[in-house]
């Protein structure tokens, strides 16, 4: 009897201790999870700063854009000089022939030089539709100011510049077509069309405008 007095006294003494030492699960969880999040490191970032980290995407292409007019020389410079600027870019040439009977113009240069600073002139007066005339042996630099199937159109075209301050443009008829070539680039870098807008520079008569255009 004394024995199980004994045992059931220690048995007690035990339990009393479990209770009083040993930590209960559902504290040590809570305890658990406060070590694992830190709520007062946590902060919502903005569109722009999501944007910041995230990896940038590469240059994309832009629509298609048509330069001209050019000789058949000076359309592969100008595709010599645009590879650099957008290494992805293929080309496309457009030749344009406008049979015509009759033309305005300003009578032939004696050099390319000197048909480039007539360019120039008319820069200045505010007119931007010309070319430079180079596969025509008879015509070569001149600079043509508009081609027209009458002589009545001729006429008011003429009318119209001499208005604007040009006194050497005249009107003729035109017997034979006058060919343009004009390039189509596709694919270029996103960034590259404001650096061939810098080139026409370097190919005085030439524009650029969108190949829907």
């Amino acid at each position: 009897m004394r024995l199980l007095v004994l045992i059931l006294l220690l048995a007690n003494v035990a339990f009393y201790a479990w209770v009083q030492y040993v930590p209960d699960s559902s504290s040590a969880e809570a305890q658990l999870m406060a070590q694992q999040i830190n709520p007062e490191s946590i902060r919502l970032l903005s569109g722009q700063q999501l944007a910041a980290v995230r990896k940038p995407e590469p240059p994309r292409p832009v629509s298609c854009v048509e330069w001209g007019n050019f000789s058949r020389d000076d359309a592969a410079r100008a595709q010599e000089a645009v590879l650099p600027l957008s290494p992805g870019a293929h080309f496309t040439e457009r030749k344009l022939e406008d049979v015509v009977g009759w033309w305005v113009f300003m009578p032939p240069q004696t050099s390319r030089q000197g048909a480039v600073q007539k360019l120039e002139e008319l820069k200045r007066l505010g007119i931007d539709e010309y070319f430079i005339v180079q596969e025509d042996a008879k015509f070569r630099f001149a600079i043509s100011l508009g081609v027209f199937r009458s002589e009545e159109a001729a006429q008011k075209k003429l009318e119209q510049l001499q208005g604007r301050g040009v006194r050497t443009a005249r009107i003729g008829q035109r017997g034979t077509p006058v060919s343009r070539l004009s390039l189509r680039l596709h694919d270029l870098q996103e960034g590259a069309q404001p650096k061939i807008v810098e080139l026409l520079k370097e190919f005085p008569g030439t524009t650029l405008k969108d190949c829907a255009a």
